[in-house]
């Protein structure tokens, strides 16, 4: 846990998020400024910059990662139509520093994003 980190304050308690679904390793939440009509965010418990880092880190909690998202997808009803973003440092679009994949559906997805 990293004492300034929103996601890390989401899953110690002390910020409730709107939760999805959650594992051991990961949790789920709505997204405060969604994109889409079911805009979801997976984190994995343990603080990681990003998934540069957790995936030389923590490779099984990777693999996790990528099961909730499959298990949000299915609560959320968007089988395999879904667009799943990583922005990976602050050039990308990170703006919580706390690895988080984000589960965009509901809607059809043009390129680029946005």
């Amino acid at each position: 846990m990293v004492d300034d980190c929103l996601f890390c304050s989401f899953v110690s308690g002390d910020i409730q998020p709107d939760v999805v679904h959650e594992t051991g390793t990961t949790l789920a939440f709505r997204d405060i400024d969604p994109q889409a009509p079911t805009h979801v965010l997976v984190v994995p418990k343990e603080h990681h910059a990003n998934v540069v880092a957790l995936s030389a880190d923590a490779p099984d909690t990777l693999t996790d990662l990528f099961e909730t998202v499959r298990a949000v997808a299915e609560k959320e009803g968007l089988g395999d139509r879904f667009r799943l973003v990583f922005n990976t440092g602050a050039e990308a679009g990170q703006s919580v520093f706390h690895v988080h994949a984000h589960v965009l559906g509901g809607r059809q997805m043009g390129w680029p994003p946005g």
